[in-house]
């Protein structure tokens, strides 16, 4: 029984991953269902996994559970976007005044210049997304604290597909590269209070791009 239950739950993760994927490739948009019976075809299983797949992404905000209707890509209203990208600088200004009190610390900054060569080298938005956020988890794990790593962590996959909108408009990942390198030697000067501007900078950016796609 134990051995069964953890295949559905393996099974479902997988499934979760490839919606996940789709979301935020864009190949699945705002407000489209979706179709259990497909998944469950595509899977070989039965719907069972399917649903549980989609409950975990309810759960993480990127899919929306609606009466008579079922599970549907959830939108975001600008005003949602804006809180999440809102939140994000808070968290990593919080960050920027604990590294300010503990110093930067070395491994985590050559971390951040392996994430950024990385990130240099892909094309695919989905890509560049998730590099993105690992090299901002390495800003956040600088801080030293857990209370903040773990309310950015919470962030999670609505942040990501935010910021997946913003990269796939002409320019922006080359642009963001060249703000990524400036974050690292401001980081490496202990120039905090230079640092701080660029990322509310870089956050307001994100949100003018967006403003730009939905042509607001």
């Amino acid at each position: 029984m134990g051995s069964h239950h953890f295949v559905n739950n393996a099974l479902s993760n997988s499934i979760a991953e490839h919606i996940t994927e789709q979301i935020i490739t864009g190949e699945l948009k705002p407000g489209e269902k979706l179709i259990e019976h497909n998944y469950a075809e595509e899977y070989g299983t039965s719907r069972a996994p399917v649903r549980e797949a989609i409950y975990l992404l309810a759960i993480e905000g990127l899919v929306e559970r609606i009466p008579r209707k079922g599970a549907i890509v959830k939108e975001y209203t600008e005003q949602e976007m804006y809180d999440l990208l809102e939140i994000r600088n808070m968290l990593e200004n919080m960050a920027i005044d604990r590294i300010q009190k503990h110093g930067t610390d070395q491994v985590l900054l050559k971390e951040m210049n392996q994430v950024l060569e990385e990130m240099k080298k892909v094309e695919a938005v989905h890509s560049y997304t998730q590099l993105n956020h690992s090299f901002h988890m390495c800003l956040i794990k600088m801080s030293k604290s857990e209370t903040i790593k773990t309310m950015y962590s919470r962030l999670g996959w609505p942040l990501l597909r935010i910021q997946s909108l913003s990269f796939a408009n002409k320019g922006n990942i080359k642009k963001s590269i060249t703000e990524h390198a400036t974050i690292i030697r401001l980081l490496d000067e202990q120039n905090m209070n230079e640092l701080s501007a660029v990322l509310l900078k870089h956050n307001e950016d994100v949100i003018f791009s967006i403003q730009k796609k939905l042509g607001s």
